[in-house]
């Protein structure tokens, strides 16, 4: 299927692995220009060098924290007039909310809410003049599901969701989407960093602690980069753009609800 996209400039945050480097891989594939954003230089520059010789599309990489003024400052500098925002980044590490005093509180917010929301006010005016826009903002299954430890990671990018719930709709008429791609357990570097503290905590193996959290997936098994970042580019398409304002689980069934 042709996406559409050949041509659109594409700002990918968190994008040197894991699902923002699928998300990138996809849009490449579609014919987009992109701007990889990490804080390795080695790592960027080797997903880099990969896109580039893959698809032959033109890529630039950014490495710096997107959660800083600066940060944001330099990714816009590569690319002014992004048509496609991708909304990505890490969230605060897995802690009880009892040990959560408010500097920790106030950088979970900034990472998953404030963040996202600052580069869509900087983006979003040229999409308006360009009459296209795609903003995709990489939430997480937890924003349904309450997910033990990530309470405050939780929170932010829940309020991340409300907060952009109007906002889009202010959006709509001048052809922007705005929309939140919610991933499972999927096969990163995050989840297996879990399968070893589950493995300490328990004493089990990390291939058992693996094969028990996949049965308790429907679809019984954990899900891609891959197929995340073709979902992403889909709702990044021309085909697209009827859809807005919506929440999509990735997470092969694990959220047990209709709605």
């Amino acid at each position: 299927m042709d996406l559409g996209l050949k041509g659109k400039k594409a700002i990918i945050c968190a994008s040197s692995r894991g699902l923002g480097k699928g998300c990138a891989e996809a849009l490449a594939e579609a014919g987009c220009s992109i701007v990889l954003n990490g804080r390795n230089e080695a790592v960027l520059a080797e997903t880099r060098s990969a896109l580039e010789q893959k698809y032959g599309v033109a890529v630039l990489s950014v490495a710096a924290d997107v959660s800083t003024p600066e940060g944001q400052k330099a990714l816009l500098t590569a690319c002014p007039d992004p048509d496609i925002l991708v909304n990505n980044n890490g969230g605060p590490p897995r802690r009880d909310y009892s040990e959560l005093d408010r500097q920790a509180l106030l950088d979970g917010t900034v990472q998953n809410f404030v963040t996202p929301v600052e580069l869509i006010q900087a983006v979003v005016p040229g999409m308006k003049e360009r009459g296209f826009g795609r903003v995709v903002n990489i939430t997480s299954l937890s924003v349904k599901m309450p997910i033990e430890g990530l309470d405050l990671s939780s929170g932010a990018r829940a309020g991340l969701t409300a907060f952009l719930a109007g906002v889009c709709r202010q959006l709509a008429p001048h052809g922007i989407t705005v929309n939140n791609l919610l991933p499972g357990k999927m096969d990163t570097d995050r989840l297996k960093g879990g399968f070893e503290r589950s493995a300490e905590q328990s004493g089990k193996s990390i291939d058992q602690i693996r094969a028990e959290q996949a049965g308790e997936i429907p679809a019984r098994r954990f899900g891609n980069a891959a197929e995340f970042g073709q979902a992403c580019a889909f709702l990044c398409s021309q085909h697209a753009g009827y859809i807005t304002g919506q929440n999509i689980l990735m997470d092969g069934g694990l959220y047990p609800a209709a709605f």
